[in-house]
């Protein structure tokens, strides 16, 4: 594992572009063991810090989509829950399963973020405007990334990226004031 690392020189100009940030799930939304009953069922452990961060982000003007690699009936209902729209799931070749996605929805690709853990996640994060990524990635990803958070996936890691985003775009404060009292403001 390496050290996260600083944000890449222009973060601050590149996340001022993003309308949307796409996730990889295992490793990123979840801590990336894949957990299995007797019986076969799956299970996954999601982060509500991550989902905070998520709603905090659609409040705040970005969109935020999935695209997997492998499918699950929990990742969908976790994006349920978040009212996320775009969920692309078992789609092993990411870069395609966007590309098809962008015929119908075009988005530059410099308005996209994209954060993953591991190699089949740089076919999108080498071409996207923002490439996000996990304390805990790959050495070959934290390479070729924009931004590391100082979490690993599944431990708030979505979260840390969403602050570091909202910060950057100047929505950080207005969004945190929702959730103080009047008097806590000016401490």
């Amino acid at each position: 594992m390496t050290d996260p690392k600083a944000p890449h020189k222009d973060f601050a100009q590149r996340a001022q572009a993003i309308s949307l940030l796409l996730l990889d799930v295992d490793g990123v939304l979840t801590d990336g063991n894949l957990y299995f009953t007797e019986t076969g069922d799956e299970l996954k452990a999601f982060c509500t810090l991550d989902g905070l961060g998520i709603k905090l982000l659609r409040r705040s003007g970005i969109e935020v989509g999935i695209i997997s690699g492998r499918k699950t009936d929990l990742v969908a209902r976790r994006a349920r829950s978040l009212g996320l729209d775009l969920v692309i799931q078992g789609r092993e070749d990411k870069w395609d399963a966007l590309s098809e996605w962008r015929e119908q929805h075009p988005v530059s690709l410099s308005q996209i973020a994209f954060m993953g853990d591991d190699w089949p996640d740089l076919t999108i994060m080498t071409r996207v405007g923002l490439a996000l990524t996990v304390a805990n990635a790959h050495p070959a990803v934290a390479e070729r990334s924009h931004w590391q958070s100082e979490l690993r996936g599944g431990q708030g890691a979505v979260r840390a990226a969403c602050d570091a985003l909202l910060k950057a775009r100047g929505d950080y404060e207005r969004l945190l004031a929702d959730y103080l009292a009047p008097d806590q403001e000016a401490r």
